[in-house]
């Protein structure tokens, strides 16, 4: 990997810090952190020079004076994934977690330089070999290929180990003996060992996300991380409710993992989805607001004073009221053997791992919407060679103009009126794909962008859903906020409500929105 280059504190940036923090010295040699530490500071050097290593040793960058170290666990929790080591002298300020997330909080140049590198750091160490957690454990392997696809969604660093496809003894010995439901191994930072854990106890073994106690009782209970989830939480934890906010998967949701938002407002550059919602995530918690992840909700039972949420893990949630802002699922191809190629060649989200994968290799891209060309686009930009599928006959349809415009810039070739029958490779590494019109077309990468499906089977009959399960809201079920559902005290928001329109900006409106008929009916109830 070729490190991004660290930017510099100006000295009234370091005065700030200084303020805040503590003066140290390290010789030269002195560990400054390592890998696995779960509690490290933001390290903003004066004089000296430090060298940031992974678990093996290898060196990855330096950063001198006025330099400084950290990424996003600082602010996420986890623990870290490399190692910090004085090679010179050095004179330091050391500012702890609690104290940098006010500064965070604030805005200004600082905050802004510090989250920018932070969330350039993380995605360049996606594409580094050898940090972060190990998996080990076969493609046939459905927990694995489960796991592999948490980290890639959470945009968690890991190497993924197949003991069947390798020709390293020292990984075929660490899962000798185990038995298949034993699988996958997953190594975290500092070796500690997990045998085929949940997502849930992977993500709080690295200390991602707060622990529920097994009964909360809350003022405001947000189902869902995405935009409009944290649109909600942002909202109703500014306005003094005691807000939280549960996420089955990771914080974000779909729009996380989007490259480039370009039409969003107020970034004229765009912004990636992921800074955008690692910003909203930190503007959620700077009022307050708590985010559990990944707790999924299984049922919905109303109540006159409080409403019962019930989540996967047994923990039960008494919500005065809830905002419904789930989201929905990424569509698959009808394909009998799609499962196969997931996580190692079949993608439904390009992040930095897939991209450093795709340069110079042949990619597909199934989808007709702004997502699968703002993927398509970016893939190009880093050297692969891109088609765009879709099965309409004009991308006018379902795409903006602009987006349509840059795929010609940047050479991606659109096939219309074309789906994929068959996917055709060996062990998931795929080799090309055969069209519904019997071509055959050599790819090496494929990625859905299909629309989703809502994510509100788990609600039962217990609101009103139309057909394809999306929920109805406001006059049509008897409601008089247009974001309240069937149920008097619960509502929904974003994608997950018919008649939404789907765009992130729409997603956080309505999630803000929602907390406005929160306060109506809770003045009503009274």
């Amino acid at each position: 990997m070729e490190a991004p280059a660290s930017p510099v504190l100006s000295p009234s940036q370091l005065e700030t810090l200084a303020a805040i923090g503590e003066e140290l010295t390290a010789e030269a040699g002195e560990i400054l952190y390592r890998v696995g530490d779960e509690t490290y500071p933001l390290i903003a050097i004066i004089e000296g020079e430090a060298a940031i290593q992974g678990p093996a040793g290898n060196e990855i960058v330096r950063h001198g004076a006025s330099g400084f170290l950290g990424e996003m666990n600082l602010l996420n929790g986890q623990t870290v994934y490399l190692t910090a080591v004085a090679t010179q002298p050095m004179r330091y300020i050391a500012v702890p977690r609690e104290k940098l997330r006010p500064l965070l909080n604030e805005g200004g140049t600082l905050p802004d330089l510090l989250l920018a590198t932070f969330m350039q750091r993380r995605e360049a160490l996606q594409t580094v070999d050898g940090i972060g957690v190990q998996v080990i454990g076969p493609r046939s392997s459905e927990d694995t290929r489960r796991i592999v696809a948490f980290a890639g969604r959470g945009r968690l660093p890991y190497q993924w180990h197949d003991p069947a496809h390798g020709d390293d003894p020292e990984i075929a010995a660490l899962v000798e003996g185990l038995e298949p439901e034993e699988l996958p191994l997953v190594r975290l930072p500092g070796g500690t060992d997990l045998r085929n854990p949940t997502n849930g106890e992977l993500s709080r073994a690295l200390g991602v996300g707060l622990e529920l106690k097994p009964r909360e009782e809350v003022d405001l209970l947000v189902i869902g991380g995405g935009p409009a989830g944290l649109g909600a939480a942002v909202y109703g934890a500014s306005e003094g409710l005691d807000t939280l906010v549960v996420e089955g998967s990771m914080l974000g949701g779909q729009a996380g993992t989007s490259r480039r938002i370009e039409n969003y407002l107020g970034f004229p550059g765009g912004i990636s989805g992921s800074e955008l919602t690692s910003r909203a995530v930190t503007q959620a918690r700077k009022f307050k607001a708590r985010t559990a992840t990944p707790y999924r909700a299984t049922a919905l039972e109303p109540g006159e004073e409080r409403h019962l949420v019930r989540l996967e893990e047994g923990n039960e949630i008494l919500a005065r009221s809830v905002v419904i802002a789930t989201g929905a699922d990424y569509r698959r191809l009808d394909i009998a053997d799609l499962a196969d190629y997931e996580g190692i060649s079949v993608f439904f989200a390009a992040g930095p791992m897939e991209g450093e994968r795709c340069a110079a290799q042949r990619v597909g891209i199934v989808g007709g919407g702004n997502s699968a060309a703002q993927a398509a686009i970016w893939l190009a930009k880093g050297g692969a060679l891109v088609t765009l599928i879709h099965r309409r006959k004009d991308l006018g349809e379902t795409m903006s103009q602009y987006l349509i415009d840059d795929l010609e810039t940047w050479n991606v070739v659109i096939r219309d009126q074309s789906e994929i029958a068959e996917l055709h490779g060996t062990d998931g590494e795929l080799e090309a794909v055969t069209l519904k019109d019997g071509e055959r077309m050599p790819l090496n990468y494929l990625f859905l962008f299909l629309g989703a499906d809502p994510c509100t089977d788990w609600l039962g009959d217990t609101v009103a859903r139309d057909e394809k399960g999306f929920i109805l809201t406001g006059p049509e079920v008897g409601a008089t906020g247009i974001q309240e559902t069937s149920v008097p005290g619960v509502f929904a928001a974003g994608d997950v409500r018919a008649g939404s329109i789907k765009r992130c900006a729409i997603a956080v409106g309505e999630g803000a929105a929602a907390v406005r008929y929160v306060h109506e009916w809770a003045a009503g109830a009274a």
